[in-house]
């Protein structure tokens, strides 16, 4: 098969993973930066170029596409959907997941815990907001945050207020969430491809912080899911219409509760912690589907 990854970095480990895989499986693949990408938006002749080169004869695009390049991201996706190319991910799923409160409001619509979550459009009704967390501390979120970045704990009602205020000043997008202290500062993630658990890890965040994300120093280790996180993650999964995913959840007094889904889950942290060669997972997905 002809294969495109569309990557904005050929270099990181998610991406060569992905091309050693499809290699030793003699598949031709190219890397691809989509940011470069030109759009030819015509009826019956959608076409990509790449740096002036027409991008033709392609059976597969697995997309690499992070939050800073989500909007080009969406139109590069649909255009080659529109030529009939298979993709590992689809622009409206990934839409939904990008966005946190999105996807929390889909989820949590179909019937999925998530963590009590408070979205509040202005300073003041945000003291009323806040007597609906039921306690502190809680966790404040930047809407279009990743990798841990943009989250901070607010240990009492001033404080939280003040880092809100702080927030709306720069006309940032937040979430106010319950801080579920059960969890013990610890997530789990579900790597599903097409409907299946292919790996599992738990992250544990670093002592003094309470965030688990691996770039700010947390740890991974393979893990056991039960079968209701199981279930809730697959099940995420399929809701949101994503057909590679990373779902983040935590173990709560009432269950497994969804704190994220990750449309573009990274592959070093997963295949280090479970030693299990999810890139070729993800290419034998890509075969069945071209088949």
């Amino acid at each position: 098969m002809n294969i495109v990854i569309l990557s904005r970095n050929p270099s990181l480990y998610s991406t060569q993973s992905l091309v050693n895989a499809a290699r030793i499986r003699n598949h031709y693949v190219r890397v691809i930066d989509h940011m470069q990408c030109d759009l030819v938006i015509e009826k019956g002749k959608p076409q990509v170029y790449y740096h002036n080169q027409k991008i033709v004869n392609v059976d597969a695009i697995i997309p690499r596409i992070g939050t800073t390049a989500t909007s080009y991201g969406v139109a590069v996706l649909r255009q080659f959907a529109s030529q009939g190319v298979f993709s590992t991910l689809d622009a409206e799923p990934l839409l939904m997941a990008r966005d946190k409160l999105s996807c929390l409001q889909i989820l949590a619509g179909h019937g999925i815990l998530v963590p009590k979550t408070i979205f509040c459009s202005n300073l003041f009704t945000l003291p009323f907001m806040l007597e609906e967390m039921e306690g502190y501390p809680v966790i404040i979120k930047l809407v279009s945050g990743t990798q841990g970045m943009g989250v901070i704990m607010a240990e009492n009602k001033v404080n939280a207020e003040s880092i809100i205020e702080a927030f709306h000043t720069t006309k940032e997008k937040i979430i106010i969430q319950k801080f579920i202290s059960e969890a013990k500062g610890a997530d789990f993630r579900a790597f599903v491809v097409d409907g299946e658990i292919v790996g599992a890890m738990k992250r544990q965040a670093k002592s003094g912080d309470f965030r688990s994300n691996l770039h700010r120093g947390g740890v991974a280790e393979w893990v056991q899911l039960t079968a209701e996180e199981q279930k809730t993650a697959i099940d995420s999964v399929k809701i949101l219409g994503l057909k590679v995913a990373g779902v983040d959840m935590l173990r709560t007094h009432q269950g497994a509760a969804v704190l994220e889904v990750n449309a573009s889950p990274g592959l070093e942290g997963i295949e280090g912690a479970t030693q299990v060669d999810i890139a070729g997972k993800i290419i034998q997905f890509v075969e069945r589907n071209k088949r």
